[in-house]
């Protein structure tokens, strides 16, 4: 029995436990009336802002699968880019272990299209890596713009941060842009390799993977009430930290992690507005992508199967 098999799903349940376990003795005194209350309190033009926020999101997360391809210099059409990749993570953000369950959907998706195991892996880990430059660049500009960021955690995660981490989290990206356009050895990603990518394609990295992050962390700044709101900045680098700490928990959906860390960050404000506003960002980010999502899979497996049997 491999214990790596089951270690994952243990530490993503442990993740959920523990951080429903805080939650409770965060929200305790919290009724439902509240809860409703808040909820009923968003406007209906707060709505649709959340709304387009999503629709930005998993457009630019689309853009990751596209900029894979094309460093792949494999052609696929745009439709079926945008399914793959609104399937692929709409599937991934509410079951967790996103590399490996990402990994399962895209080369189902994309072995149809003729891509091999090794393209597809390679595709995987250049989406990450996208997502995870898109996480430093932008944390380095909101540690700049807002260097007391993480004095809104102490309590909770073990985070140091100041202007000049910020800096720091910049220049760590110019390296990346440095390598591409010197066309360095190519970056080891455990068992992957990845060239650096031409500088175009780099460029529109440096693009897609902040909107993807700006368009989520603007569904939840949306819904939040305007009273005791600290701004966009703040609750976009509260949601780097509170989305970064919920994908490394491996727990479905960041369930109770994703809450703790916002409710935290925002101390200042009533958590039942808080937690309402996580709930609009659950339902338009991941419940409803999440439906959706399983139609597309089985209209997929209908469409091969009946190419199977002509």
């Amino acid at each position: 029995m491999k214990v790596g098999k089951y270690f994952w799903p243990v530490v993503g349940v442990a993740a959920v436990a523990f951080s429903i376990w805080l939650l409770y003795h965060e929200l305790r005194g919290l009724s439902l009336d509240e809860l409703w209350g808040s909820l009923v309190a968003i406007s209906a033009k707060d709505w649709i802002l959340a709304a387009l926020a999503t629709l930005l999101a998993y457009a630019a997360l689309a853009g990751y699968d596209h900029l894979a391809l094309l460093h792949l210099k494999r052609h696929v059409g745009w439709t079926y880019i945008t399914l793959c990749s609104f399937t692929t993570y709409a599937l991934s953000h509410n079951i967790g272990a996103s590399v490996v369950s990402g990994s399962v959907v895209r080369y189902r998706a994309y072995s149809a299209k003729g891509l091999g195991a090794a393209e597809v892996g390679v595709l995987v880990a250049f989406c990450s890596f996208t997502f995870a430059l898109g996480t430093i660049m932008l944390a380095g500009f909101v540690l700049i713009l807002e260097p007391g960021l993480a004095e809104r955690f102490v309590d909770v995660l073990p985070v140091e941060a100041s202007a000049a981490t910020g800096l720091l989290l910049l220049a760590l990206v110019l390296l990346y842009v440095v390598g591409s356009a010197l066309h360095l050895k190519p970056l080891k990603l455990g068992s992957f390799e990845i060239h650096y990518p031409r500088l175009p394609i780099v460029a529109r990295q440096l693009v897609i993977a902040p909107l993807e992050l700006i368009g989520a962390a603007a569904i939840i700044y949306f819904a939040l009430p305007e009273a005791g709101n600290p701004g966009f900045m703040i609750v976009l680098g509260i949601f780097l930290v509170s989305f970064s700490a919920a994908l490394l928990s491996h727990a479905p959906g960041g369930l109770g992690v994703l809450e703790l860390v916002f409710i935290t960050g925002l101390s200042d404000m009533d958590p039942a507005d808080v937690l309402a506003a996580l709930l609009v960002f659950r339902l338009l980010y991941l419940i409803i992508p999440f439906i959706i999502a399983l139609f597309v899979v089985l209209g997929f497996e209908r469409t091969q199967l009946a190419h199977q049997k002509e």
